[in-house]
């Protein structure tokens, strides 16, 4: 019976050349599997967007090497989809869609993941809307509400000073303080030229 050498036996050898062959031969395992979504310490979510706006661009590998993920063709195919379509608020078939009219071979299993690393790495935020579906967009690091379409489902956003002081008060009267807050409008639309109204 051979000994053990220094607590590593034969199999844990033959683990090491084998991946170091797979190295050699230029074998990724972050293509056969999803990589860990890590964000860098210290850096609050959506940072690296504010350095967008603050005259610094970015590129889209840049970007997602800044949120702690790996610039992957289709992670990038879906995050230009983002920052180029003029619809904010969309659903991963929605994203799916996108990329099909671009010619993108991305599967929609593929989006649905790369949408969940990209929230989890402050890339996008997510909402919740009476649809049941996740609707996705850019996180810019900036609070806003939503107002709801009931005829289209359409997704506007708005701002209000007078509604985000007094929910702070409704707060602080009942002694709590307010970390954060969701509010979404659900209105039917009454503008009769409205583009958006299903024909």
């Amino acid at each position: 019976m051979r000994p053990r050498r220094e607590g590593l036996c034969m199999r844990d050898i033959g683990k090491g050349r084998r991946s170091a062959s797979l190295r050699r031969s230029g074998y990724d395992a972050a293509h056969s599997r999803p990589d860990p979504v890590m964000s860098p310490p210290g850096r609050p979510k959506g940072a690296n967007r504010s350095a967008q706006h603050e005259g610094t661009p970015m590129s889209h590998a840049d970007e997602l090497k800044s949120s702690g993920l790996k610039a992957t063709l289709p992670r990038i195919k879906i995050l230009e989809v983002f920052q180029r379509t003029a619809q904010r608020h969309m659903t991963a078939e929605d994203v799916y869609r996108a990329l099909l009219t671009d010619g993108a071979d991305v599967g929609l299993a593929t989006v649905y993941r790369v949408l969940m690393q990209f929230e989890q790495a402050g890339l996008l935020a997510r909402s919740h809307f009476e649809s049941g579906k996740s609707i996705f967009e850019l996180n810019e690091g900036q609070h806003h509400d939503h107002l709801v379409c009931l005829t289209c489902g359409r997704v506007e956003e708005f701002f209000d000073a007078e509604i985000e002081s007094r929910q702070r008060a409704i707060a602080q009267a009942r002694g709590f303080e307010l970390q954060d807050h969701s509010l979404a409008l659900y209105a039917a639309c009454t503008k009769p030229d409205c583009a958006h109204r299903p024909k």
